[in-house]
């Protein structure tokens, strides 16, 4: 498990509100009913960011996230992996997310990721020009593998993914990386180091970050001791969205 539920994401250096946010549903094109959380920005900035959680699916942390990206002023939508095999109604930390988790299949986390990117470009967010995936642990891989889904992506955010399960999709990859890796993380280094390098080999723009000594699950405001990390990674995360918010191509 990634977050537990006293986690909680740090604050960006941007001061901003949320003009509303709350929890919703989508429908994927398979016909899943799936939970979803919503927050739009009062003062936006033309993004938007579908989240994708850690292994336990959308829950409190992932909520106030979304809060955050649209403080930030980034339109945001944070989705559930679970509503073909659990429902779609609220779980807490006694969830047993592992046999779910199993039953999850890159199709359908890619019909869902497709469903939260056509609501945010729908309008009923804002006039959202570039939309972004940011994923943790199981998401951040996730995200990383929507780079090659045809979302028209501007880009794709991952925090503590693992390589082993993007390699397969690397030569379609069409939306630009940004890699923020934990220096302490479960996956060893030169496992990134060498993702780095297949990335670069194929051509495929991406920024790779690496934090030394920080552990998995870093980015969370109970952790001060990993502030400075945690303070970087919003700043390396609005720079690759401001970068990159003009570059978005059609879906």
């Amino acid at each position: 498990m990634c977050y537990t539920d006293d986690a909680r994401p740090p604050l960006p250096p941007i001061g901003g509100a949320a003009a509303e946010q709350g929890d919703m549903h989508l429908a994927a094109a398979d016909g899943n009913r799936f939970m979803a959380y919503f927050a739009r920005a009062a003062g936006p900035t033309g993004a938007g960011m579908v989240v994708l959680p850690d292994v336990r699916g959308l829950h409190s942390f992932y909520r106030e996230l979304a809060q955050r990206f649209a403080e930030a002023g980034i339109d945001a939508v944070a989705i559930d992996y679970f509503g073909r095999t659990a429902g779609d109604g609220p779980r807490d930390e006694s969830f047993e997310y592992r046999p779910h988790v199993e039953k999850t299949t890159p199709e359908g986390i890619v019909a869902d990721t497709r469903a939260a990117v056509e609501f945010v470009r729908s309008g009923q967010m804002g006039d959202v020009r570039s939309v972004f995936t940011v994923g943790f642990c199981f998401g951040g891989a996730q995200s990383w593998r929507q780079s090659a889904a045809g979302h028209g992506l501007a880009g794709c955010i991952g925090f503590y993914g693992v390589p082993a399960r993007v390699r397969d999709v690397i030569p379609r990859m069409e939306a630009p990386l940004l890699l923020l890796v934990a220096g302490a993380d479960f996956t060893p280094q030169e496992e990134f180091q060498k993702f780095d390098g297949e990335l670069s080999e194929a051509g495929v723009a991406h920024r790779m970050v690496v934090y030394p000594g920080a552990p998995h699950s870093f980015f969370d405001r109970t952790f001060d001791e990993h502030r400075d990390a945690c303070d970087d990674s919003w700043r390396q995360i609005l720079s690759f969205v401001q970068d990159h918010t003009e570059a978005a191509v059609s879906a």
